[in-house]
């Protein structure tokens, strides 16, 4: 792969995440122990897809009011401004940003990989494991991979973010309707998406995978029965994945979405 196709390649799964986690405060994870499930059952309030609010204690926001076959330039402006982190101008380069975006927030919101549209979360370098005491783990220097994405994404103004979305928004649901919902709701699809990553566990201890007939499959069954998307975002490692939920979760703040709408991530640690 040549240089220019991995600058595109991590700018999408930087976009992704930049539109997908549109703060309040910083959130530290709290309840460190043992927990009994791998993920955080959904409450009532997540369960209900009614009475999602737009941004709070916001001024309005002009539209982007390019159409869409045309709105490339007009996003990328939107998103260089919401970080002074230098590597950020170098991975808007793609085509049709929304429609990719689109696409792949759905895959999210129904647990999906968008790997189809975005090849999503494939970094350069290479998979690992580690044996250690005849067991296979995954190797924590895989983690290092998904370090600049998650560098990136910590320095966006999630504000900045949540104005980003606001002034796409009409573009976002024509592309979503395009995908074959002609009266979806594309802000509700971005909830679900924000759900299922914030309910992906935190994994505190080493995780243990064995061969599969195709990959490796991982060994707790709780954390085997995770959807593709979570089970991506526990191959960024635990201090990356916090690092997104925290942001994430301040964004989602931002956008009007209570505390009770969110889950609390914990972390998860398997019982001996």
């Amino acid at each position: 792969m040549d240089e220019k196709q991995k600058i595109i390649r991590v700018g999408l799964i930087a976009l992704i995440a930049i539109v997908l986690g549109l703060s309040a405060y910083y959130y530290f994870f709290s309840g460190r122990g043992n927990n009994t499930g791998a993920g955080v059952p959904p409450t009532q309030a997540e369960k209900s897809e009614g009475l999602l609010p737009g941004m709070k204690d916001a001024a309005p926001v002009a539209p982007i009011r390019a159409a869409l076959d045309r709105s490339d330039d007009a996003v990328r402006d939107l998103i260089a401004e919401l970080s002074r982190n230098p590597v950020l101008a170098k991975w808007l380069q793609s085509k049709d940003l929304i429609r990719r975006f689109v696409a792949a927030v759905d895959n999210v919101a129904g647990g999906a990989s968008p790997r189809i549209q975005l090849d999503f979360f494939v970094p350069s370098g290479s998979f690992k494991t580690i044996v250690r005491g005849g067991a296979t783990f995954l190797d924590p220097a895989s983690f290092a991979r998904y370090n600049i994405v998650a560098d990136v994404f910590d320095s966006v103004s999630p504000t900045g973010c949540a104005r980003a979305y606001e002034a796409s928004r009409e573009l976002l649901q024509q592309a979503y309707r395009e995908l074959g919902y002609p009266k979806g709701d594309f802000h509700q699809v971005l909830y679900r998406a924000i759900i299922e990553v914030l309910r992906t566990p935190v994994v505190e201890n080493a995780v243990e995978v064995e061969q599969g007939v195709a990959a490796y499959l991982i060994k707790d069954p709780k954390l085997e029965e995770l959807d593709a998307v979570q089970k991506h975002f526990l191959r960024m490692g635990p201090e990356n994945l916090q690092l997104i939920q925290v942001k994430l979760r301040e964004i989602a703040l931002v956008l009007g979405f209570t505390e009770a709408q969110l889950p609390v991530p914990r972390p998860y640690r398997r019982n001996p």
